[in-house]
């Protein structure tokens, strides 16, 4: 394999294989992102005066027909090729001869890797950000079309309190909202530029990386160019725990859902073709997708702690430790979005039991609300807590189904509209358009 970095020594083939692995696999998520770095990065190259202006028009129109392939599925890196930067500088070499040579000036594969990867991790946090709001709007509806159907709250796996599903359905999506928080915070710290860092101590080129950011539209730079080389792993492992965090809810749901879906609980039903049946057993209706949701997730729960033993005492500089992060999350992405795909796709056709505490079974959810009676009356709490203990013990205890709880946050008051109010908030704080704005006109 030819290296663009080689000098005259020749790489034992052994040393070779192994210290590539599978970084050209995980170059393809880079791809598109590595020509965005080196449009905007030639186009400044050009404005201080290190390319002319016919050598810029000539490199940014062979860089956008690389991007234009990318976008259509037709790139690929070809064999020998050790990553994606040295393919997209070998295909404008072949183009065009020496000028392609030059895109390199100032700048080192370390921050073009770390200028690659925070582009590849906003784009996708953006879009995680919108399925994340599609579940969140979903949920939303389905606790509002469902509050007033009770079902059994439980702690210690033990009859409770009663709920509803309004409720139930309302938590998860109040969860979605930290967790944008956090997908927020990521997307604040991704969206900083580290690129004419070079090899992480800066250029004696009189570049302008002010200028880089606006082109590439992040919000702002990492400044100091060492700490931009420090911020890979950094910025990956905070990202990893946004992510962590969002599969954590979704992990709980699904387990909620195998749960209620049991034919001992019997609170909600989906219909055949959402689930799946047995080799065997014919009446089998099983909750595959609910629990391959909670496996999927459980699994992503691990990346942060993963990339933090990866990334533990190393020295600042780069190190190629750092080239394994790739492996596990990116991926991560598209696994979680479709995680939420299947989630949503089950909630929307998701029926729930009527009239559920009707059953006997179920009195001594009401149990606190004929102590709260009591003590509405003017017995203390004490007393009144003893009254119906003794009364459930001699079996004695008589109830009512009729729940009227007004504060905020619970069964009679949602608050549906105070939370979508929290999750529009967070959500604004990204400015995701200012994004799309510049790509487009760097693509011009």
């Amino acid at each position: 394999m030819s290296k663009l970095w080689q000098k005259n020594n020749k790489v034992e083939g052994v040393v070779e294989k192994f210290t590539i692995g599978n970084d050209q696999a995980m170059d393809q998520y880079l791809a598109a992102y590595d020509v965005l770095g080196s449009i905007a990065h030639t186009t400044m190259l050009s404005e201080v005066g290190l390319l002319t202006a016919a050598e810029l028009d000539q490199l940014k129109k062979a860089l956008i027909e690389i991007y234009r392939s990318i976008e259509a599925g037709q790139f690929k890196l070809e064999p020998g090729v050790e990553d994606i930067h040295s393919q997209v500088e070998i295909l404008l070499t072949a183009q065009l001869g020496d000028i392609g040579k030059k895109i390199h000036s100032a700048r080192s594969r370390n921050d073009q890797v770390l200028v690659d990867i925070k582009l590849f991790l906003r784009a996708e946090l953006i879009q995680l950000s919108a399925s994340v709001q599609d579940l969140f709007t979903l949920l939303q509806a389905k606790s509002e079309l469902h509050k007033n159907d009770l079902l059994p709250g439980y702690t210690h796996l033990q009859l409770a309190m009663p709920s509803s599903f309004g409720l139930w359905l309302g938590a998860y999506a109040e969860s979605l909202v930290d967790d944008m928080t956090l997908l927020q915070s990521a997307y604040t710290i991704v969206n900083k530029n580290p690129l004419g860092s070079a090899a992480g101590y800066g250029s004696s080129f009189p570049i302008n990386r002010t200028r880089t950011t606006e082109l590439l539209g992040f919000e702002t730079l990492n400044y100091n160019v060492v700490y931009a080389q420090m911020g890979r792993g950094k910025a990956e492992r905070i990202t990893a725990m946004a992510l962590a965090n969002l599969a954590d809810t979704l992990s709980k749901l699904s387990m909620d859902a195998c749960l209620f879906m049991n034919q001992n609980f019997g609170f909600i039903h989906f219909p055949e073709n959402l689930t799946t049946g047995s080799s065997i057993m014919p009446h089998k209706k099983n909750p595959d997708v609910f629990e391959l949701i909670r496996s999927y997730c459980n699994r992503i729960k691990a990346l942060p702690n993963e990339i933090m033993m990866m990334t533990t005492n190393l020295p600042s500089g780069y190190h190629r430790d750092l080239q394994l992060l790739k492996e596990h999350l990116f991926p991560a992405f598209g696994q979680l979005r479709n995680c939420i795909e299947m989630a949503s796709l089950m909630i929307e056709n998701m029926e729930v039991k009527k009239d559920l505490l009707a059953d006997p079974k179920y009195q001594y959810l009401f149990s606190v609300e004929e102590v709260n009676k009591l003590v509405n009356a003017g017995m203390p709490f004490r007393d009144a807590y003893q009254k119906i203990g003794k009364d459930i013990e001699a079996g004695q205890f008589s109830y009512t189904t009729d729940i009227k709880h007004t504060h905020e946050g619970s069964i009679g008051n949602l608050c549906t509209s105070q939370i979508a109010a929290q999750m529009k908030s967070v959500q604004a704080k990204m400015a995701t358009e200012k994004v799309q704005h510049c790509l487009d006109q760097l693509l011009k």
